[in-house]
Parts: C-alpha cells; structure tokens; sequence
C-alpha cells in the first residue's frame, strides 16, 4: 500500500487540474470570495484584458474594508470614497453577474465571517480572495488562501490559478483548556512559540484532541491567524461538528447533493499513516490568557507575565524589541497587568461572531467601561449583529458603557475613518499589532474577547480570571 495522504493533498490532488512542473500546478477554484478593496480595481482590469467574468456564480462580494461601523454610517459614508467604491462595486457586480451582500442586507459583512456563515465556505473546496486572512476558511475543512490583485483578476477570467505546492505541517493541540482560556490563546501561544516565520513555505493542519473539541468559530479563530505564523493556508479537518454547523446554511448542498457531500467530506481528514514535513506538539496545560506586548504577534506572553528585556532574547531579535519597547512606551520587566488603555476593540475577522460577542457580554455584564477608555463592539456580520441583538447583547454592552457598531472591518485596519490617536494604546481582538496597523502611532496589544472586555471595564490589561472568579 501507498503512504497515507493528508488532508491538504487530497483537496490538492483533487483540484490540480495540470501539473505544470518544477512543484507548480494549475489549480482548480471553487469559490472566488471578493470585497470592497478590490472588486472594482479586479473588474475594471478584467474588462481592460478584453475579458469577462468566467464563473460569476462561483463569485460572490461584500462591503468591509472600507465601510465605516459607525452607527449612523449612511452619513458618515456619504461623499467619501467609502459611497464612491460602493457605488462602482454595486454597478460592476451588477453588470458581471456576481453577488453582491450589500450594506444592511442579511450576508453582508467581513469577508470571512460570512462566507462560513452563509455555507459558502465548504469542506474540500478551493477557496480564494484577495486578503490575507482568508486562511480563516480552512476552519471549515477548505484548502483556502489570500491571493494578489493580478491573480484575483486572472481567477476571475479563467477560474484556475498557478500555485506551487507547498510542505506540510501538523500543529496538535492536545489536553482541556484552562481557565479563561480561548482559541485565541491558543493560536497566539503557538505564534509565541514558533515565531512568525515558523510557518513559511508549509501549510498548517490544526489537529489534536483540543482542536477536535472547538466549536467552528473557534475554528475559524485559530486559522485566521495562519498567516501571522507565515503560513497561508491553515486547515482543520472536517467532523461531525462540521457537518451540523454546515446544515440548513444558505449556499450548503441540499438533499441528494447533502447526502453525497457528507460521503465525500467523511473521507477528507488526513489518513492515520499520512507523513507531515515537520510536527509541532502543544500542551494546552501550558497555556493561559495570552497579551501580545510589541509589534509584532510572536511578540506575547502570559497575562501574569512581564514585558522582556532585550537582552533576555536572541541576539537576531533584540534589535526587534528593543524597537518594539520604544514604539510601545514600555519598560522592560514591566507587569504586562500595569498597562493601561485608551481603547479596546472587540471586533474584526478572528473574533466578531456570535460566540466572541457572547463571551465578551459575560465579562462586561454588570460592569462598567472605565473611566478614560472608549470600548467598541462590531460585529462581523449583519446576521451576527441581528442575532446578538435578538439575544439582548447589544444592550448588556450598551449598559457597560461601550459602543455598539454597524458590521464592518473596523478598526482592525484603519482604512475606514474608524482608528486610534497617535499615541492612543488599544487592547483589540483583532489579528494584527503591526506599527501603525490602528492608525499612524497606533499602540495594538491583541487578546482574546474576554480578555479585552476584561481590560475595557479595569482601565488596563488584566486577567480574565479574576473577573470571571
């Protein structure tokens, strides 16, 4: 007999539609995922080329980047670039036959939150856009990964993509979680661990009795963060959990087309005697809240830890954190729990479905925003915030003080209106804590949502623990 395969090379195998030599393959897409940041640019070059769209029925948009989450965002996107984009996006997704979730409908929001969410992101499909983060997707069992802007548009007008095939490895997680312990802190932990190039050139399978235990927007959680590892595809194979969240989805098989499915997908996860390049094992008893410190999101630590010293890490890093120290204001050996915060920010593509929102409503529930921070809650998509809504959310998080916003990227990126002060320090449950990622001078420490509702109702970063009791 053969050796096993994984999971990644039988989606792989089975969407090569030409070898085309030297480790490279013309690779079949299932579903082209688009939003307001390139639709129109991809669309505009398409029609230059003299082309069309291919599988407009395979393609599907919605506004995100751009949008602003504020409350009364009709106003606040009119006259802008926001209006002038979305008024371009309407018309060319009109014109190609793409659909298109639009503002305030059921299915607009982040890209990512609503592909799963709407059944559009499948077990064993090939999934593309053109956004970094949409490693999210292999949450789902998909082979899915951001592309460029050239390579959006050559998807767009011929439905295949050149890739070369990358290594693979195994990150298990195995053992209970701790006390107030999320996906988050799982995946940030890793990222502590390995570092961010510990990924580069592999694509990741999440597995291990810990992961097989998430529910999938743990999942989701733990994905999107593949590509802070360096790696672009992330995946976890798909299960009965997997299956029962997937059911009665809008865009999800039905009938017959189920039935065949679930065969197919039963068959996906990696074989017991399948061989990864590479294996990294964690033990979740290690793991407590985490609190990233610098700027970059290797750059984390328990929530009892303190901020290191230069002289503490490797020779090749200290230049790195001694930048880091300097551009975050802090002291070396300093309690990461005696930093204090302007803003927290629970929202964004790793942490702004309904379960994020409820686990940040628990921590903020009869507590209130302290004194000098402004807290924000926005939710990843309209059917999130219709739910969190019906379930009386937005109200606990309205009573504690924070804002409560319109389903947007949001602060995450800053590339909307919605961003921090030069200065202005933020615990946010976002991906990212780059140099001016919130905005120029920016100051980003990434938590889990509990974590950053914790730190929201304290005034500074705190443990979760403690208020949970």
């Amino acid at each position: 007999m053969g050796q096993g395969r994984t999971l990644f090379d039988k989606i792989w195998d089975g969407h090569a539609a030409a070898d085309l030599g030297n480790g490279s393959v013309l690779l079949h897409v299932d579903r082209l995922l688009m939003h307001d940041m390139n639709t129109n640019r991809s669309v505009q070059d398409l029609r230059a080329a003299g082309r069309k769209v291919r599988n407009p029925g395979l393609t599907f948009a919605t506004p995100d980047h751009l949008v602003s989450s504020a409350p009364d965002r009709v106003s606040v996107l009119a006259g802008g670039i926001a209006e002038r984009e979305l008024g371009a996006m309407r018309r060319h997704c009109a014109e190609e036959g793409i659909r298109m979730f639009d503002v305030g409908q059921v299915g607009q929001g982040i890209v990512h939150v609503i592909g799963p969410e709407l059944g559009l992101s499948l077990p064993g499909t090939v999934l593309l856009c053109g956004d970094s983060h949409t490693c999210t997707h292999g949450g789902m069992g998909a082979l899915a990964f951001g592309i460029g802007q050239s390579e959006v548009t050559h998807v767009l007008a011929t439905g295949v993509l050149v890739q070369r095939k990358p290594r693979r490895l195994r990150l298990r997680f195995d053992g209970p979680l701790g006390p107030g312990v999320a996906p988050k802190d799982l995946i940030l932990y890793a990222i502590g661990r390995i570092g961010t190039a510990g990924g580069v050139g592999h694509a990741v399978e999440y597995a291990g009795s810990a992961i097989r235990a998430l529910p999938i927007e743990g999942r989701l959680t733990i994905c999107n963060l593949s590509i802070e590892l360096g790696a672009k595809m992330g995946m976890i194979a798909p299960d009965d959990t997997t299956f029962e969240y997937l059911a009665g989805r809008p865009f999800a098989p039905t009938g017959a087309l189920w039935e065949q499915a679930l065969a197919h997908w039963r068959g996906l996860p990696s074989d017991d005697d399948a061989v990864f390049d590479r294996e990294v094992e964690i033990d979740c008893a290690e793991v407590e809240p985490q609190i990233t410190w610098g700027t970059s999101p290797e750059m984390v630590v328990g929530v009892d830890g303190r901020v290191p010293s230069p002289d503490e890490v490797p020779a090749e890093k200290r230049a790195g954190v001694e930048a880091a120290l300097d551009y975050m204001g802090l002291t070396p050996g300093m309690a990461v729990q005696e930093i204090a915060v302007q803003r927290v920010f629970i929202g964004s593509c790793t942490n702004s479905r309904i379960g994020d929102l409820r686990a940040a409503a628990a921590v903020a529930k009869g507590r209130k925003v302290a004194d000098g921070v402004t807290a924000w809650v926005v939710p990843g998509s309209e059917a999130v915030k219709r739910e969190a809504e019906a379930e009386g959310l937005d109200k606990v998080f309205l009573a504690a003080g924070f804002e409560w916003r319109q389903p947007a990227c949001s602060m995450c990126l800053a590339s909307n209106g919605d961003r921090l002060q030069p200065g202005e320090r933020s615990v946010s449950t976002s991906n990212r804590n780059f140099v001016g990622r919130q905005g120029p001078g920016a100051r980003t420490h990434l938590a889990s949502p509990a974590m950053a509702a914790a730190a929201a109702v304290s005034g500074h970063i705190a443990d979760v623990r403690k208020l949970e009791g």
